[in-house]
């Protein structure tokens, strides 16, 4: 279940509560007040694919996105081929078959 923020209308209580995204917002535990608003907080990014980082904090060098471009290509030509077919892929991609 999802972890939401909430501030109280009525105290400024700023509290967490975990539940389901169909159920209504829980009432503030400091007062007891049913007016409470969920807050909007940024959510965490995974980096996938060729926005991930080579292997380290650092900057990745030539060699190491070369490394990445020829790990994650033939990826996503595959997933490519087995949405839209290998002619459409070959039509419209034709740098993803030069091996």
């Amino acid at each position: 279940m999802p972890l939401y923020d909430y501030r109280c209308q009525k105290c400024e209580t700023v509290f967490e509560a975990r539940h389901a995204f169909s159920e209504s917002a829980p009432p503030c535990p400091a007062c007891g007040s049913a007016n409470v608003q969920r807050l909007i907080t940024s959510a965490p990014a995974q980096m996938k694919g060729m926005s991930a980082n080579a292997g380290s904090s650092r900057s990745a060098s030539k060699e190491e996105l070369r490394s990445k471009w020829s790990e994650e290509t033939p990826k996503l030509r595959d997933q490519l081929v087995s949405k839209l077919g290998e002619d459409t892929v070959r039509k419209n991609a034709p740098s993803l078959f030069s091996e």
